[in-house]
């Protein structure tokens, strides 16, 4: 954008700075410094300034707007307003700018005002002299506000994280000088919102970052299980984490396509080529078949009695009128999830579970709302997974979603520190650096640290809450230490064939569920349909309760109960070809991880989700706990981009806070 700077020795470049070509000595006072174009801001928005400096300035530097026929000697006090004031080159002051060349910031914020008008200038002031003044502006007109806005700078009724009140909620002056892009970042967590946030780190010029990983392995809970050490073109895996992107669902007849998810297809476009599509890392998306005929089906639903059926019956009707989840507002939430939230939030659906509304507002006793949904139930029935997985058709990604972290690899291998489990978060105000500490030796007293501008947090509360943290705000720390966590346990059974692709009734992809205790869901693989050689079976997805009991077992006690449910399912076969080979996850038993996804109990989503578009002692907060949906890798890259545009709007680096805003479908932010 706009011309190089010019050196303030020998020559300058007189013709790019539309000067008569003369040595530094001459050059008149008010052109001491250029405003470097194009000049077109968005009333009632942010914008950069960009300057270079002609002639050595120090001292005070004030910025203004107003209208350009004022006379170059006209007071500057006459201007419509300031923009801002600081002291720049070798005054004493000015070193708080020293990652500027000789303390002289060339870029500046202006939150420009909802009554500037075309055709004013900005003016640049040392002290009372004027040093510079720009061309006539071009002044856009702003769409009006989207929604009340909550606290000091977003909306968690609505979709809008918004940079024009984040930044407004500071001191003019405290964000009015853009910090250089030298300032050092520490991501926490190599999991795909800290992968996510290097990515968009470096895609802006933003190079040093860090990430710090307690584990050994790129993908936090993505994690796709290769057993018995094959490969991915072996194709005997399964997904212990994540499995799937839903992509479209069908409605009366009319396709309608969910447009969360295509972040994760753009992200996967974005690295092949960076990678050059290199087949080591390249992510191809193939068919995920979610659901056959002949897959298992649990009869519990069928089979329960109730001890007055027409009340049940009344209260789950009721249940399902409020919610109200017709054809038009699943295609309204595919379309814009966001804004979905925004009515779901109006409409109360995130203060009540199903319970909660079945018993308090409907009335119903403990009784029939037990026997309808447990009264353990208090998740909120914000309703955005009916419209995943309506989903009437999916992609998963070939030889496993683990391609998807990998492929970050050349990016990151050089700069993750693995191994390391981040145990504390201090602030120091002296040197305005972050401090991260971890210990090696568990029973170490002092910890090892390492200092940062800026930390970006993506790992997830169950293990910050463990952590010695700042003196965070009272709503981010109880959100630390009580947003609630679902837990799941997975189990994957190798066999030597692919037995249920030839049964009397074949099952080809697709996942069923049974009413044997602890087996939960069955998923059969979507990939190398009709292959040969070894296939592995999904054989159990659990989560919530029972997973208390069976995360418990040992692994030869959880998979031998497994097994033997495969064998009463399929018959003898399974028991016949079954190798012995299996992986088993129980996530709230992961060192890593300490839980599955984030699952917001009735009002913590509400309450808990302005607290993380803040910047509390130079932190920020991303992964798929901070953001509007959960469990979905989708979640975590768009924490990264709210995370990341949060992150440059605070070191005053507009411009690219909006190329990544542009780049990344997140028009839900508002810069």
């Amino acid at each position: 954008m706009g011309f190089a700077r010019a050196s303030v020795s020998g020559l300058l470049s007189c013709a790019s700075l539309l000067l008569p070509c003369t040595s530094t000595s001459i050059i008149p006072r008010h052109d001491s410094l250029y405003f470097r174009g194009p000049l077109t801001v968005e009333s009632n928005g942010i914008a950069n300034i960009h300057i270079s400096y002609n002639l050595p300035l120090k001292g005070e530097l004030s910025i203004h707007y107003g209208a350009c026929d004022v006379s170059l000697s006209h007071p500057k006090e006459s201007h419509h307003h300031q923009i801002g004031a600081t002291v720049v080159g070798d005054h004493p002051f000015a070193k708080r700018h020293i990652d500027w060349e000789d303390n002289r910031p060339e870029r500046f914020v202006w939150r420009v005002p909802e009554d500037a008008r075309d055709g004013g200038c900005l003016f640049a002031y040392s002290g009372a002299d004027l040093v510079g003044r720009s061309e006539a502006l071009t002044v856009a007109r702003k769409p009006s506000r989207r929604g009340i806005v909550l606290g000091d700078i977003g909306d968690a009724k609505g979709p809008w994280f918004d940079g024009v009140e984040y930044l407004s909620a500071k001191e003019p002056n405290e964000t009015f000088v853009a910090q250089s892009k030298t300032k050092s970042i520490g991501i926490l967590g190599a999991g795909m919102s800290g992968l996510m946030s290097s990515l968009l780190l470096e895609s802006v010029g933003l190079n040093d970052w860090k990430i710090i990983e307690a584990n050994n392995r790129l993908g936090g809970r993505v994690h796709t299980a290769y057993l018995d050490n094959t490969t991915g073109a072996d194709y005997q895996y399964q997904e212990m984490g994540p499995m799937r992107f839903p992509v479209s669902l069908t409605l009366d007849n009319a396709t309608v396509e969910i447009n969360d998810h295509k972040m994760v297809f753009q992200l996967a476009d974005v690295l092949n080529n960076l990678n050059g599509n290199s087949s080591e890392y390249l992510v191809n998306f193939i068919q995920w078949i979610q659901s056959n005929s002949n897959a298992p089906k649990d009869k519990t639903n069928a089979t329960a009695t109730y001890s007055n059926v027409t009340a049940d019956l009344a209260a789950e009707d009721a249940y399902e009128d409020w919610l109200n989840l017709t054809d038009d507002k699943l295609a309204a939430a595919a379309k814009n999830v966001f804004t979905a939230h925004r009515q779901a939030v109006d409409s109360g659906y995130l203060d009540f579970s199903e319970s909660g509304y079945i018993k308090y507002v409907l009335g119903a006793s403990n009784n029939i709302t037990d026997e309808i949904d447990t009264l353990s139930d208090n998740y909120d029935s914000w309703y955005y997974d009916s419209v995943y997985f309506d989903a009437s058709s999916w992609k998963t990604i070939d030889q496993g979603l683990n391609r998807l972290p990998l492929a970050f690899t050349p990016l990151v291998q050089n700069r993750t520190m693995f191994g390391t489990a981040i145990q504390e978060i201090s602030y120091t105000a002296t040197t305005d650096k972050v401090s991260v500490g971890y210990r090696a030796d568990p029973f170490q007293i002092a910890p090892e640290t390492m200092d940062f501008d800026y930390v970006i947090t993506a790992v997830p509360f169950t293990k910050v809450r463990l952590w010695r943290l700042p003196e965070y705000s009272s709503l981010l720390q109880r959100a630390i230490n009580t947003l609630q966590y679902e837990t799941a346990c997975k189990v994957a059974l190798k066999y030597e064939t692919r037995f249920w692709e030839h049964l009397d009734k074949p099952i080809f992809g697709g996942c069923g569920s049974t009413d044997i205790p602890s087996i939960g869901s069955i998923c059969y693989p979507s990939y190398n349909i009709n292959g040969s050689g070894p296939g592995v079976l999904l054989a159990s997805y659990s989560s919530g309760t029972m997973c208390q009991s069976t995360g418990a077992l040992t692994d030869a006690e959880h998979v031998g109960l497994v097994q033997r449910a495969m064998v009463e399912i399929h018959g003898s076969i399974a028991e016949e070809q079954f190798t012995g080979s299996y992986n088993r996850k129980c996530w709230q038993n992961d060192q890593f991880q300490a839980g599955d996804w984030a699952a917001p109990a009735a009002g913590q989503q509400e309450l808990y989700l302005p607290a993380y578009f803040k910047t509390e002692f130079k932190t920020i907060f991303v992964g798929e706990h901070t953001t509007y949906t959960h469990a979905w890798i989708w979640s975590a890259l768009e924490s990264a981009v709210r995370g990341t545009t949060q992150l440059l709007l605070d070191m005053g680096l507009v411009d690219e806070a909006k190329e990544i805003v542009d780049t990344w479908m997140a028009r839900w932010i508002e810069v």
